[in-house]
Order: structure tokens, then C-alpha cells, then sequence
């Protein structure tokens, strides 16, 4: 049975709301939660960039379901680091935690300064991060030089399982190199034919029987025109090739190169709809599809009204 999950979008809304709307995701029957991590929103009209893993202390405190956040350890935050809030959280909220492991975006990582590396180079890093984690949630002492650098670290508040090691993969090549040392996967959607390829990539290169998660991304609002006008607004600066996604490091110029992008564009791409019928099927078919979680990422500001509808007129009707 696929779990769904409702999605804590950091840049588009405060940390205080993103709260609330984890209790009411609960209260209204998703079965998990996932957060984004920004530094900085997407475009300027997003607007708000809260600390992922100091909220997800306060969130699962408020709540009883199990999270997971994205994460590219690395730059920004250095692995030690990530390790000790990873344990931190596990040991006060055992088997609830996981994170996905990415390479990250310079919209988030380029703040240190520090040069920006090419794909391979961020690969690399993002290997060597994860296998510092694992040995600190194991218990052991780090000393660690390379394209990062660790010194006699040790963490002394471990949970009493180290939680899921996952990843993020946006293409098949990505997918089947994470395949070899993740503990699941995360995708987003795309067309069926590339999905399942990325997929496969996973599982056959050393995924098979571990969890798959994918988020969607969609506009669902009261009416059509108001679900276009916030699919326009909210998120016509998440349809370029991930190359050009990761490399562009202000939300300036997001909106730069999005600003000639048109409703049609982005309704080619997402579901945009105030049909719950269209929801339900289009969640259906993920299910159907095999993935293990659902994460529904509705990009309309307005989370009251989408978490309370769901909750009477989509979620129940998913199984």
C-alpha cells in the first residue's frame, strides 16, 4: 500500500504556517510528511527560505507521522553535522526520521562561497558525505580527508537504529549510480516512459527491494482559474533541464528565465485542476505504478483549503 504524504514547501511558506499544515495534514489523513531545505526560494514571489531540520523538530513533536526531508550535505552543511541532526532527531523520534541525499542546487549551496563544483565533482563529495554519516550514526570515530574534511569526529547521542540513507535522482544515470549505496529512492514526476526508466536504473543496480518515493508537483485550487493563476505564479520556475536548475544560484534569475514561460507550458507538465476526480486519479496511477510513498506537492499558497478538501474528497478514495 503507497503512503501519502502531504509536502512542507519551505520556499513558499513560513515555518509557523508549514506547522499548522502539518497538523491539519495529519488530521485530514496523509500518512507522512516531507519537507523541502532551501536557502533560498525559487523566485521572489516564493518568498521564504525557514531552516528545514530546526522545524521538522517542532513538527514532529506536533505530530505522530513519520518524515523525511532532502538534504545535500557537503557544502553548505558539512556531514558531521548532518549526522548529528540526523541522530538527534531519530533518538528523540525513533524509526519516524529519513533523509533523501542529494548533490544539491547552487540556489542553496552557493552561499558559502566557495566554488561551485561540476556534476561529477559534486557526485564525488556527496559519496564521501554519505559514507562519513553512516560510520558517525554507526558509532565510530571520523577522520576523513578528501573533497571534504572531517577530523576525529565522534557522535555520543545515537539513535537505536541509524534511519534510512536515501537518495535523490532526477535522471536515469543519476538513478542507477545511488542505486549502488542508497538505502531507497526519491524522483519526482515526469513523463511515464522516462519514470520508469529512472526507476529500473535504481533497481538494477542495486535498489531492487528498496523504497521508491516520488513527489508530484500540481495546482489545485476552489476553480480552474484560480489553480492557473497560482501554477503560473507559484511555479513556472521548475521546468528547465536539471543542469540548468542546479547551476543558477539567486531566485533573481529563475524569474529571469521563466518569465517568458506560458500557462500551457506549465500545464503541459503538471496537473492543473479544482477536479478532485482528476486528483484521485492521478494519484491512482503512482500507486499502480509501485511507488512506496506519494508526496502531493500542491503549489497554490492557499494549504488550508487543499489539505481540509483532500481530506473529505480525495484521500479516502485513493485505495
Amino acid at each position: 500500500m503507497s503512503v501519502i504524504a502531504y509536502h512542507a514547501s519551505h520556499e513558499q511558506h513560513p515555518p509557523s504556517a508549514l506547522l499548522r499544515y502539518a497538523v491539519a495534514a495529519e488530521q485530514a489523513g496523509f500518512q507522512a510528511i516531507h519537507s523541502s531545505d532551501h536557502f533560498h526560494p525559487w523566485s521572489e514571489r516564493q518568498g521564504q527560505s525557514g531552516f528545514s531540520f530546526a522545524w521538522i523538530g517542532a513538527a514532529m513533536q506536533a505530530t505522530t507521522l513519520p518524515f523525511s526531508m532532502v538534504c545535500a550535505p557537503g557544502q553548505r552543511y558539512h556531514p558531521a553535522i548532518v549526522a548529528q541532526a540526523i541522530a538527534t532527531l531519530s533518538e528523540m523520534y525513533p524509526e519516524r526520521f529519513s533523509v533523501e541525499l542529494g548533490s544539491g542546487e547552487a540556489l542553496n549551496e552557493s552561499i558559502t562561497g566557495d566554488l561551485w563544483p561540476q556534476k561529477e565533482e559534486r557526485n564525488a563529495r556527496l559519496l564521501e558525505c554519505v559514507q562519513i554519516i553512516r560510520q558517525l550514526l554507526q558509532g565510530k570515530t571520523v577522520t576523513h580527508n578528501g573533497l571534504v574534511r572531517v577530523r576525529e569526529a565522534r557522535l555520543y547521542t545515537l539513535p537505536a537504529t541509524p534511519p534510512p540513507l536515501m537518495a535523490t535522482a532526477l535522471s536515469e544515470k543519476t538513478a542507477a549510480w545511488v542505486g549502488t549505496w542508497a538505502d531507497g529512492l526519491i524522483t519526482v514526476a515526469v513523463e511515464d516512459e522516462q519514470l520508469q526508466r529512472i526507476v529500473s536504473a535504481f533497481r538494477n543496480n542495486g535498489g531492487a527491494g528498496k523504497p521508491v518515493y516520488i513527489q508530484i508537483a500540481f495546482s489545485y485550487a476552489g476553480s480552474e482559474k484560480e489553480a492557473e493563476e497560482a501554477a503560473l505564479d507559484q511555479w513556472r520556475t521548475n521546468f528547465f533541464a536539471p543542469d540548468v536548475l542546479n547551476d543558477l544560484s539567486k531566485p533573481t534569475q529563475f524569474d529571469s528565465i521563466a518569465s517568458h514561460v506560458r500557462l500551457e507550458d506549465i500545464a503541459a507538465k503538471m496537473l492543473i485542476t479544482a477536479d478532485p476526480e482528476r486528483c484521485i486519479k492521478m494519484i491512482r496511477h503512482y500507486v499502480q505504478m509501485g511507488f512506496d510513498r506519494i508526496i502531493l506537492h500542491n503549489v497554490h499558497l492557499q494549504q488550508e483549503f487543499f489539505i481540509k478538501n483532500f481530506g473529505e474528497k480525495v484521500l479516502p478514495y485513493i485505495h
